[in-house]
């Protein structure tokens, strides 16, 4: 089972410059949090991999890339590079994570069946756009209003989405 972990702008940024274009260490931690469960497999694409700090501790990391000669030398990753050798997660019971970039929820959203969204309630500059996707084809549970303080400036809610079964 797929589910993406997505951080969506108001006007649907999730990116600038290879990096977030704000700052909400609440929803780093509801990253974590999300991606620390199930598999604690994350499926992601090179370019965000290269804009992690570092192997992040705990989880395993999938990186889909076209590139063949990209190679990390790391227990805790492993490099495809052909989206149909991510099969046997797409159909597997347990989730697996997909964290982006732009063209890998592009690419597997046909294929996801939940979405863990942090949608944060202002409009940023971004390079970076989350894939169109009809709505309608979800069923929306607002888990909860992020805290706004000093640290977490921007308003957000966290949602989980979940796609309608096809009957």
């Amino acid at each position: 089972m797929l589910s993406f972990v997505v951080a969506i702008s108001e006007n649907n940024v999730i990116g600038k410059n290879g990096s977030l274009p704000w700052r909400l260490p609440e929803d780093l931690k509801f990253f974590k949090d999300i991606t620390s469960t199930s598999s604690k497999t994350m499926i992601m694409g090179r370019k965000t991999f290269e804009s992690l700090p570092k192997v992040l501790p705990g989880r395993k990391h999938i990186i889909l890339t076209r590139n063949k000669n990209f190679k990390i030398n790391d227990e805790q990753v492993s490099v495809i590079y052909d989206i149909k050798d991510l099969q046997p997660y797409i159909e597997a019971p347990e989730e697996y994570f997909v964290i982006g970039g732009a063209e890998i929820f592009k690419q597997l959203l046909p294929y996801a069946d939940r979405i863990y969204l942090t949608r944060i309630h202002e409009n940023f500059h971004g390079d970076t756009f989350f894939p169109e996707f009809d709505e309608n084809q979800w069923k929306t549970n607002i888990l909860r209003k992020g805290t706004v303080d000093e640290e977490n400036t921007y308003a957000h809610t966290y949602l989980i989405l979940d796609r309608k079964n096809e009957a």
